[in-house]
């Protein structure tokens, strides 16, 4: 028998919990590379967002979060796609939830390519195909979809904030497009 109180925000930590937390150990993220498939089941448009940083500097980034205590990666990454690009987007969940690549974040730059300034973080990454109407929320302005020879152009690369224009090469990389 439990008699303990139910917590009414199980899997959230509070803000100085979270900042205790980041600042000792690792946190598990999910990210996702939305793609639009054409009736062959290739890659002929992938999403970014664009977002403003703490700079105001625009930049591209994906699909991301944090995977919560007692959540699968399934449900991590359907909360998210829905969360960034809207209940419309209907993306199509892998049917195994093994990644195409595991990116290792770090607050200072290392030898991965890949930097968080808040954390250090290991994000499992996807490449998930979308067939719905994609209307971004949360903090992206805008989502751009652009054929891969764009995302994989010098100019976008450049665009993308820590490290994830190489993220963008690994995955079109994974999905038979190439660099």
């Amino acid at each position: 028998m439990n008699v303990r109180t139910p917590d009414p925000n199980p899997g959230w930590l509070s803000d100085e919990d979270l900042f205790e937390a980041r600042g000792r150990l690792p946190m598990v993220y999910v990210e996702a590379v939305p793609v639009r498939l054409d009736p062959l089941g290739f890659v002929n448009e992938v999403g970014t967002l664009l977002q403003a940083d703490e700079d105001g500097t625009m930049v591209r980034s994906f699909v991301s979060g944090r995977v919560l205590y007692r959540e699968t990666i399934r449900a991590a990454l359907l909360r998210h796609m829905e969360k960034d690009l809207g209940p419309l987007a209907f993306p199509q969940l892998p049917i195994s939830p093994v990644p195409f690549t595991v990116a290792e974040y770090f607050p200072a730059p290392s030898h991965t390519g890949f930097t968080d300034d808040r954390q250090h973080a290991v994000s499992l990454a996807y490449i998930i195909p979308v067939t719905g109407e994609c209307d971004p929320r949360q903090d992206a302005l805008e989502l751009t979809w652009m054929t891969p020879q764009e995302v994989l152009s010098d100019g976008v690369q450049l665009e993308f904030a820590g490290g994830r224009g190489a993220l963008a090469k690994q995955a079109l990389a994974y999905a038979g497009v190439g660099t």
